[in-house]
């Protein structure tokens, strides 16, 4: 279902951490805008990440007895942004401190780990995710047994395995660094250039990581959207109801995300590898990429808090229990701005939603009294 990258990231902090660090301090330069840009868009991501898959949670976790291949999925997804959203507040401190991180090697070694293991593990999930509606769709009844829940669960523990094994190799390796300036360092190029065939290395993790998962995220979805458009148009009926509209644009969104969010970083990573093949990148080259690569990395977090968005659409027990919770919170409001106003009291206040205030109804009163006076 295609390979976690979490190697790729680091291998690629290392190939630009003792590069000619001695000529090159020009590595950060970029901390005064980083310190800002960066530590606010993580706390977007941890913010409507933690809440819209937390409430995701909350809709799937009481259907558990009623569970499908596609719930199972979407539930190890949920659960896997949930805990990467849980490892962000010590990288939001470590990027406002200006890339400085002052918990020691261990807990950035934590910390990394499962920053990494949960961003691909949620790339492998988003993969099974596609093959099992294309086999539901397209291909029904010669791979049924590919959506067995017994077999879909030794699925998901397979994916949580081979995430896990590509990524505790890492915890071997030094994490922190200190830099020349005092600043110490976490998961940012740390001493791995030094590896035999590392940029060949990296382009074979990139495909294993990120080109198998989205030929096969784009080649699933548009066979299916196909599926779905002619079976619109041989049924009027269908057709008219506009489900398969529907389920068309999500199955686009669901894509147009994954591309936009998981390609920047892969595209980076890759073109500069090739580069290093062919020719050996200089500071002014190694500076570029360590800009880039925290902004495409950011990018490409920001599927975490973008994930909740498409349940919104594609799920409708999640859509309900949202406008409910927007509903009470819209009663509660007006309940409250009841109370606090000096003319309205608990009897204005009429079945959860009619509010008449005493002084609205004097105001018309007197006016009432002003007419018939004239």
């Amino acid at each position: 279902m295609g390979s976690t990258t979490l190697p790729v990231t680091l291998a690629i902090s290392a190939a630009g951490g003792d590069v000619n660090r001695t000529s090159c301090d020009s590595l950060y330069s970029h901390r005064s805008y980083a310190r800002v840009f960066m530590p606010l868009v993580y706390c977007v991501v941890f913010v409507v990440g933690l809440s819209g898959n937390c409430l995701a949670l909350h809709v799937i976790w009481p259907n558990r007895k009623k569970i499908n291949s596609t719930t199972l999925y979407s539930l190890n997804l949920v659960a896997s942004d949930i805990l990467f959203t849980l490892s962000l507040p010590v990288r939001i401190a470590y990027y406002a401190m200006g890339f400085h991180w002052p918990l020691g090697e261990a807990l950035c070694k934590i910390s990394g780990f499962i920053f990494y293991i949960n961003t691909y593990a949620g790339v492998n999930f988003m993969t099974c995710l596609s093959v099992d509606r294309f086999v539901a769709v397209v291909l029904p009844l010669r791979f049924a047994r590919l959506r067995k829940v017994s077999n879909v669960r030794y699925i998901c523990v397979g994916v949580w395995l081979l995430v896990l094994a590509q990524t505790v190799p890492l915890l071997g390796m030094t994490m922190t660094k200190k830099e020349p300036d005092g600043f110490v360092t976490c998961m940012e190029y740390p001493n791995f250039d030094a590896v035999d065939h590392i940029a060949s290395i990296l382009i074979g993790a990139v495909f294993l990581g990120y080109v198998i998962p989205v030929v096969t995220i784009l080649v699933c979805y548009s066979v299916l959207c196909s599926k779905l458009h002619a079976t619109a148009k041989a049924n009027h009926l269908t057709e008219k109801s506009g489900r398969s509209r529907k389920a068309i644009g999500v199955i686009c969104c669901v894509s147009l995300v994954f591309v936009v969010c998981f390609s920047p970083y892969h595209i980076d990573l890759l073109q500069y590898m090739v580069r290093k093949l062919v020719s050996a990148p200089d500071c002014a080259d190694l500076a570029a990429f360590q800009v880039s690569l925290h902004v495409t990395v950011c990018l490409m977090n920001l599927n975490s808090a973008l994930d909740p968005f498409i349940y919104f659409f594609a799920c409708k027990g999640y859509k309900r229990k949202i406008l409910r919770l927007l509903k009470l919170q819209v009663s509660l409001s007006f309940s409250s701005a009841v109370r606090m106003s000096p003319e309205g009291s608990s009897k204005d206040f009429i079945d959860g939603n009619k509010i008449q205030l005493n002084s609205t109804v004097s105001e018309r009163l007197s006016e009432r009294r002003f007419h018939r006076h004239e």
